[in-house]
């Protein structure tokens, strides 16, 4: 217990996996947790202050499985190995020595390495966020431990929850001193000791990490940005237990290199997994067709980041459209990847210590494709910029693939334990104890002949064992010839049907195979050894190539796609516009498809003369998927991919935005009104004339007339304040009264007819607005009882007779001043010095006395204030 609890402190709030012998014990409240987690028993063993301890296990040889469960659920885990063997700790301390433990490893979300626990076509990021005061921005860094993959990124504060958004980190590392964090969409937050976030010590974890004396030749970083980096660095010193990382030197990115999308609108599009956090039904998993598991996670990343910089997107277009045009290329190309082994990860593992023969030969297959491929593209004279730039970084594996390629037999086991994976003739000295260890065994079978013919017992068999090693075994019934002093052999072992002996002769040749298999062993492990130190000393240039490999899978299946589906190359513009001939809804078309149904195409445009639509029509008729599927076309195009539409004329888009449905959020206290509140302002407060919004019902959440005055000023918001391009659907038929003020806005509706009592949704667009929302027609589609449907329309139409009585809800909205005017007459608000003097302080930035400074000017003004 005394040793358990000195690992246990270590451990922290992990799990401790505590070795003993074939299993992994967990004690006491972990025992308690993991039990439940993974449904096996629960026992106690032995007291522990005057109580039984809670005790359960699992075995070593299947504890990856049980990790992969205890990770799922949000678990960390601590492993405590045997550091040395019992026969150690016995000559260490006598017979009564404990066998030494310690913690080899931390295993998280974040810090997966191993192929069994990592989802092979998802990247898995750790994410760590630094907020430095004096600067302002707060600082994100993100690493893929299991690719190398190292970004670092510096925004705004009220854009860090767009970048975990697209982050997506499986485990998030924040200071202990940091404030509550909000519910951002991360599996796990880690609060780490505030050291850990320094800038300077952390400068100086990432240059010894790197083997350099400064940073200065990867970026200029800020003190936030380096303080994110140090803390990544920190952390994976921590889990790894001084066991070697794999990181790429980091990448600084802007924050305008891409385009912002926030956390509501990646749920709202599906970008890469639906609501219900599924991969299918999502954009990404309609059209992925990428071959290999690092072109998936890559094109993933592409539209979670769509481009803003748009000689990027060109290149990508280029290279999507030159594999488009060509389909025997292409068919070729994807044949090559489709054979090609994740040597991103095996890199990973090799570089962590936790890899082994199987991963040596991934990188020999998938570097020895890489050489086969860029001789194949090396012949062809029209290569697209993008990919002409691309090839040279599958160069310079010849000599390592060579040397794989004669080290290592064709399918090596996982696991090294056993041997076996160095080829015949690679080794002379190994090949001579492989044919001893041969040899000795054909002795053993010869002499278990010679046995059974001497003793005339046939059922006589020479086995091996791990405790006994090589043995004779005879049936119960024959062992009284064996026993004779006269016989030869010794007495081993008597069980309940067989008794095991042993000869002189046996143990000599039992040990002449045993050492030759354990010097071969030996052998195979310092080659093995030697092997992965030459492939980890060209780990950038492995990843590299990986990279590169990626990126022409991604674009290679992108053009399969197009070609298949009839997509179109977009045109990007240099002015805010957005012209979509025949425009689709990439998953709706594709659902559609597999029941045999046709999806119905739109059009749309938009520019800085008509950069606001106004959509009306019945629910149903195909408003929502309208306007997602405009901000999917954009996403598309900015990401470097080819478009569902006839044509498509893009203006770069910096922000999207995207309020289409809302639900609650009862754990923060938020109705769907006030979630759909919230979302209509962080719009409001963000878009740029340059942004693209698409708005879905705003208002429909409150009483009929808040809804309209919300809607009616929203609409005016986005016209006259952040003049972006915007699709506004709605059924407030009182809205289209603004098109009479609202120069850059027009309307436009689904079409429907009633046809015999029944309502037929056509889902198309069509110039002017609705000639009624055709809700008691949706309400019988639904399958309403007619009864109350005929309420319904009875009381409609008193409802009906009393608005034309009354001129309507819209009567008197003509004798509003213009938007402007209203913002222009508004009195301004009364100053609160007390409520400007507590904005202006920044908690994180003060000092002890400055923030007693604060405290006692907060005081005067309070006395002071009327």
């Amino acid at each position: 217990m005394a040793q358990y609890w000195t690992l246990k402190e270590k451990a922290g709030d992990c799990l401790l996996f505590y070795r003993m012998g074939d299993f992994f014990e967990l004690f006491f409240d972990d025992a308690k947790a993991a039990a439940s987690t993974l449904d096996i028993a629960l026992t106690s063993r032995g007291e522990y202050d005057g109580a039984p301890v809670a005790m359960c296990g699992v075995p070593v040889h299947a504890a990856e499985s049980y990790l992969a469960r205890l990770i799922r659920a949000g678990h960390r885990v601590a492993i405590a190995e045997q550091i040395e063997t019992p026969a150690e700790a016995k000559a260490r301390g006598g017979s009564k020595a404990l066998v030494a433990r310690a913690i080899v490893r931390f295993v998280t979300a974040g810090t997966l390495t191993e192929e069994s626990l990592l989802e092979g076509r998802s990247a898995n990021r750790l994410a760590a966020l630094a907020e430095i005061g004096s600067e302002g921005d707060v600082a994100i860094a993100a690493a893929d431990i299991s690719t190398g993959r190292f970004e670092v990124v510096a925004v705004r504060r009220d854009a860090v929850d767009a970048e975990l958004a697209r982050l997506a980190p499986s485990e998030l590392l924040v200071s202990e001193g940091a404030g509550d964090v909000p519910d951002w969409s991360v599996r796990q937050v880690v609060r780490r000791p505030a050291s850990d976030f320094a800038s300077g010590p952390g400068q100086k974890r990432l240059e010894a990490m790197f083997a350099v004396q400064t940073l200065d030749g990867f970026g200029n970083f800020t003190r936030g940005e380096m303080a994110a980096m140090g803390a990544i660095a920190a952390y994976l010193d921590h889990v790894a237990t001084g066991q070697p990382i794999f990181l790429q030197p980091p990448v600084r990115h802007q924050s305008g290199d891409r385009m912002a999308i926030d956390a509501a609108t990646r749920e709202s599009l599906e970008l890469v997994r639906t609501m219900t956090g599924a991969r299918d039904g999502s954009l990404l998993g309609t059209i992925d067709r990428t071959v290999t598991a690092a072109g998936a996670r890559l094109l993933a990343d592409d539209l979670a980041s769509p481009l803003t910089d748009k000689g990027a997107i060109l290149d990508r277009l280029d290279l999507v459209d030159a594999l488009a045009r060509d389909a025997l290329w292409r068919g070729e190309l994807r044949a090559g990847l489709r054979a090609l082994p994740d040597a991103g990860r095996a890199l990973g593992r090799l570089v962590a210590g936790r890899g082994g023969p199987r991963d040596l030969a991934q990188l020999r297959d998938a570097l020895g494709g890489a050489r086969l491929l860029r001789e194949r593209l090396a012949r062809r004279a029209d290569l697209p910029p993008l990919l002409a730039r691309l090839l040279p970084g599958l160069d310079g594996h010849g000599a390592l693939v060579d040397e794989l390629s004669r080290a290592l037999i064709e399918t090596p086991p996982v696991d090294a334990a056993q041997g076996g994976y160095v080829a015949e003739g690679y080794d002379a000295a190994l090949d001579a104890l492989r044919e001893t260890a041969r040899d000795g065994r054909k002795a053993i079978a010869v002499l278990e002949a010679g046995y059974r013919d001497r003793t005339g017992i046939v059922s006589l068999k020479i086995r091996h064992n791990g405790v006994l090693g090589y043995h004779v075994e005879v049936p119960a019934k024959h062992a009284d010839a064996l026993m004779l002093p006269e016989s030869g052999f010794t007495h081993r072992q008597t069980l309940a049907g067989v008794v095991r002996f042993n000869s002189s002769d046996l143990h000599e040749a039992a040990s002449r195979v045993t050492q030759a298999g354990v010097h071969a062993l030996a052998a195979e492990a310092a080659h093995l050894e030697t092997l992965t130190e030459q492939a980890t000393q060209r780990r950038e240039a492995i990843a590299a190539s990986c990279d590169v490999l990626a990126r022409i899978d991604v674009a290679a299946a992108l053009a399969d796609h197009a070609m298949s589906h009839n997509w179109c190359r977009p045109d990007i513009a240099d002015e805010p516009c957005l012209d979509v001939a025949g425009g689709r809804h990439p998953v709706v078309e594709a659902a559609l498809a597999r029941s045999g149904e046709r999806f119905v195409p739109n059009d749309v445009s938009l520019s800085p003369d008509d950069r606001l639509w106004l959509v009306t029509g019945p629910n149903m008729g195909g408003k929502s998927t309208f306007l997602r599927q405009n901000a999917l076309i954009v996403v598309l195009a900015q990401a470097g991919g080819f478009v569902p539409a006839a044509s498509v004329k893009l203006g770069l888009v910096d922000r999207l935005f995207s309020r289409v449905g809302a639900s609650d959020n009862l754990a923060r206290g938020r109705s769907t009104f006030m979630v759909e509140m919230v979302e209509t302002a962080a719009i409001l407060a963000q878009a740029t004339p340059q942004s693209f919004v698409i708005l879905d019902e705003v208002g429909r959440g409150t009483s009929t007339y808040d809804g309209l005055a919300l809607a009616w000023s929203v609409v005016e918001a986005v016209h006259e304040v952040n003049k972006c391009r915007c699709l506004f659907a709605t059924h407030y038929h009182e809205l289209t009264r603004l098109a009479e003020t609202l120069d850059a806005l027009s309307l436009h509706h689904v079409r429907a007819r009633e046809w015999q009592g029944d309502l037929v949704l056509l889902h198309e667009l069509a110039d002017g607005p609705a000639d009624r929302s055709y809700g008691l027609a949706v309400a019988r589609l639904a399958g309403v009882p007619a009864g109350v449907v005929k309420r319904a329309e009875a009381v409609l139409a008193k409802l009906e007779a009393g608005r034309e009585a009354t001129g309507g809800l819209a009567a008197g909205l003509d004798d509003l001043p213009l938007f402007a005017a209203t913002l222009a007459a508004a009195p301004a608000a009364a100053k609160d010095a007390l409520r400007e003097a507590l904005a202006a302080i920044d908690p994180d930035a003060l000092a002890p006395r400055d923030a007693l400074e604060a405290l006692y000017t907060l005081k005067r003004l309070m006395t002071d204030a009327p």
